[in-house]
């Protein structure tokens, strides 16, 4: 028998199995929403009148979960009086959303990059008047992620880009010039340049260079110079590049470098169409014939020090005036070579040329003798 008191919470528990018994084997439980982990890499640079901020892109949760796709991105901007810091009073603003389907139009190897264009106005402010920038990231409409790190960037007017950006192709470099910039009303004088590079990749014997070619990673910075020209050494030839030359003002500690108009930039595919020096040291000796093997003129000479280096061609000829014919049937890898067989009597005049991997083929050697008795 049970007991009245006892009833109300027998009850209760018969309640809860029953609840508990509704919900179906497998039901997909509900879950708190997908967060992305926070941006803290977030920088800020001007380059003309706008700035590129970069960071990297979450690709996990708070969670440390995968993202099943790239996060949208808002970035929000607050304009601060000169000298002054961003705090709790800072009214920021969100100035760009980009959806997640777009996100891919903005990365640069493995980053974000995205460019934030100054007003007139910004331009016109004082000296060191700054922007105050911060990103989120949202994987769902319901929370987007904490705040990244926030970055300050001052504004100054920038120095004029450089004109008539050229490329000169050498065998040991490839050599920009470019024609210094007229110096920009209210900017401070151009201090130095900056050249980048971004490699295009491999490009045909029977391709062209790019006129307008797709930038699809960011450039990287080659150097600094005071000059007006700058030479490239480390460069492949059959690949192609895309050269930008950029002015630099100097505001006390910080540098603000010119934009990226069309004539700042210059595309170039170097091709090799430099000959290896001429072979040196050749050397015959005539090798009497035996029982077993005809007579022979043996060839030696120094080994080229060509990096390319394909191998070796011998000419011979029976007039010292005469050109001579090749007698290497294939190009010789090694500097000695057997010509045989040799007719008694004879003299020959050799010579010896270097070819490289790209075909082009050296001034032949100094002729030397050899008599066949």
């Amino acid at each position: 028998m049970i007991r009245a008191a006892a009833v109300p919470a027998f009850a209760f528990c018969l309640v809860c199995a029953l609840a508990a018994g509704c919900a179906a084997p497998g039901e997909p439980v509900a879950r708190h929403p997908v967060v992305p982990a926070a941006v803290t890499d977030l920088a800020a640079r001007q380059y003309g009148d706008s700035f590129s901020l970069t960071f990297t892109l979450p690709a996990k949760s708070m969670d440390r979960e995968a993202l099943a796709e790239h996060p949208a991105i808002e970035i929000y901007r607050a304009a601060l009086p000169p000298g002054s810091a961003p705090d709790r009073q800072t009214a920021w603003r969100l100035a760009y959303s980009i959806p997640s389907a777009q996100v891919d139009s903005y990365l640069r190897a493995g980053q974000i990059e995205f460019h934030d264009p100054l007003a007139a106005e910004d331009l016109a402010a004082p000296a060191g008047t700054s922007l105050a920038y911060k990103v989120r990231t949202r994987a769902v409409k319901v929370r987007a992620s904490e705040d990244s790190n926030v970055v300050v960037a001052r504004i100054y007017v920038p120095p004029d880009a450089p004109a008539d950006v050229k490329t000169t192709v050498r065998e040991d470099a490839i050599e920009i010039s470019w024609t210094a910039p007229s110096a920009a009303a209210n900017a401070a004088p151009v201090h130095s340049y900056r050249v980048y590079r971004e490699e295009l990749g491999p490009v045909s014997a029977d391709q062209a260079s790019p006129a307008k070619p797709e930038i699809k990673a960011p450039f990287a910075l080659l150097g600094e110079t005071e000059a007006t020209q700058y030479q490239d050494r480390n460069f492949e030839f059959g690949r192609a590049y895309v050269y930008s030359v950029r002015s630099v003002a100097q505001y006390g500690s910080d540098a603000v470098e010119s934009g990226q108009p069309e004539s700042s930039l210059a595309t170039v595919t170097p091709r090799d169409i430099f000959p290896p020096a001429a072979p040196t040291s050749l050397e015959t000796t005539f090798v009497p014939a035996t029982p077993g093997a005809p007579a022979y003129v043996e060839l030696s000479w120094a080994i080229s020090p060509e990096g390319d280096l394909a191998g070796y061609s011998v000419y011979r000829s029976e007039g010292v005036d005469s050109p001579g014919e090749r007698v290497s049937t294939e190009i010789l890898p090694s500097p000695t070579f057997r010509d045989m067989p040799v007719t008694s009597g004879r003299r020959y005049y050799y010579s010896v040329s270097a070819i490289d991997r790209a075909g082009n083929e050296s001034p032949k050697s100094s002729v030397v003798t050899a008599d066949v008795p």
